[in-house]
């Protein structure tokens, strides 16, 4: 068995990384578990604890549906978090990705669905994880920070492949093996 997901792999640039180490420097004291910037993506798809034997099938169809999309840009802009104020579970960076973003989305789902992988119950929204929030000793400092880094263009990524990644749980944060790459639009 292996812990499987599909993802397209962001590469931070150095605007990226600081507005990145100025929200984890604000934040130093709130106990908040940082995602490894070399581990940043987007989550196409997560599979879970998957059986070898079904990988090349899984490979298959993420190999159709990177063929249906043409290469495009993302452009990650503005700082934001899920859950409540009162109750924030994750920071996350935006993306404004036009159509190409949800319709590889979209793609990926169908191919899957084809081989038996039934499509995941929440909607797609499209955004970077960078922290997950443990507990906060000062809610209201928290979200002046958040609110001061909410706005802002971040980068340009240029999307041209994805790829299927075996995730190893490791105490000192995950490891991201690449098993397939998928180059869009061939």
């Amino acid at each position: 068995m292996k812990r499987l997901f599909a993802a397209i792999k962001i590469h931070p640039t150095k605007v990226f990384t600081a507005q990145y180490l100025s929200l984890k420097k604000s934040l130093a004291d709130e106990k908040i578990r940082w995602v490894n910037p070399d581990n940043i993506h987007i989550t196409l798809k997560f599979f879970g604890e998957t059986a070898e034997h079904h990988i090349s099938n899984i490979a298959d169809a993420l190999r159709a549906a990177a063929d249906t999309v043409p290469a495009f840009t993302l452009d990650l802009k503005n700082t934001g978090i899920f859950g409540s104020s009162y109750n924030p579970r994750v920071i996350w960076f935006g993306i404004d990705a036009g159509n190409e973003l949800q319709l590889l989305s979209e793609n990926v789902f169908l191919e899957l669905e084809k081989i038996g992988i039934e499509h995941d119950r929440q909607n797609f929204v499209p955004h970077l994880t960078i922290a997950r929030i443990k507990y906060l000793k000062d809610k209201k400092h928290f979200q002046q920070i958040i609110d001061q880094h909410k706005e802002g263009f971040i980068q340009k990524e240029e999307v041209n492949e994805f790829h299927l990644f075996e995730s190893i749980l490791r105490p000192q944060g995950p490891l991201y093996n690449v098993i397939k790459s998928f180059p869009l639009g061939n």
